[in-house]
């Protein structure tokens, strides 16, 4: 399945919700990560996130998509970090 993964959460704990996004999935610009997970590791993801989180203040959103061919990315400005870019 591919994730997308994007989060709004506060200042004290933004660098260790990236970091735990970055073990599964690739920053692709600001509060911003995707890629390819199984499910098991989708499960473990939110798990691991949702203990670094204040559930009261913070958000993070997880989109879903079988796969990628499912999605179709259009870019205005500047290409950052893409996926592909560290296969």
């Amino acid at each position: 399945m591919y994730i997308i993964m994007v989060y709004d959460v506060g200042v004290d704990r933004v660098v260790k919700v990236l970091k735990k996004g970055r073990q599964y999935l690739t920053h692709v610009q600001n509060s911003l990560l995707e890629g390819e997970l199984s499910p098991g590791q989708f499960k473990r993801l939110k798990h691991e996130v949702a203990k670094i989180i204040d559930d009261t203040h913070d958000t993070v959103m997880f989109y879903v998509l079988r796969s990628e061919n499912y999605l179709d990315k259009q870019r205005l400005g500047v290409a950052t970090n893409e996926p592909d870019d560290f296969l």
